[in-house]
């Protein structure tokens, strides 16, 4: 199922490389005349049937973009429905526990774009900071305090 995911993907840069191959093709065909009536007949073959196949390819990579970020949307909407559900449901402590769950390198309380120890003095009274382990700070891609070194 994961190769037929991506498959509109590479199609539409197999049909774009075919596309820019019939154009350079047509161009090399009409090149090699000096009349315009000669020439005609490779620019209709090779640029219009080149510049569809690009088009096509486009679209296709431009749907197979929108499918992706699609996915990915859905699945954060799904795992945020179900920290609402925990909240709604009074297990607080269950949601704060998941989110900082440490996987061995420690928790830090991450912020809007880097992450502390829970002691560091640029963190005292802020609010909004999320526990969370180094690891999934790092993939989240927040950078660590140049003050506490976490």
């Amino acid at each position: 199922m994961k190769y037929w995911g991506k498959l509109g993907g590479l199609l539409g840069i197999i049909y774009c490389l075919v596309g820019f191959a019939f154009i350079f093709l047509g161009w090399n065909g009409a090149a090699s005349y000096d009349r315009v009536s000669a020439q005609i007949p490779y620019v209709v073959s090779g640029g219009i049937a080149g510049l569809a196949l690009v088009v096509l390819g486009t679209g296709l990579i431009i749907v197979q973009s929108h499918r992706a970020d699609r996915g990915a949307l859905e699945a954060t909407m799904l795992d945020l429905r179900d920290v609402l559900d925990r909240l709604a449901a009074g297990r607080t402590e269950e949601v704060l526990t998941a989110a900082g769950r440490a996987s061995g390198s420690g928790d830090v309380l991450a912020g809007p774009s880097g992450y502390h120890r829970a002691g560091c003095r640029l963190i005292e009274g802020q609010s909004g900071l999320i526990p969370m382990s180094v690891d999934a700070a790092q993939q989240r891609g927040l950078d660590p305090c140049r003050i506490c070194t976490p």
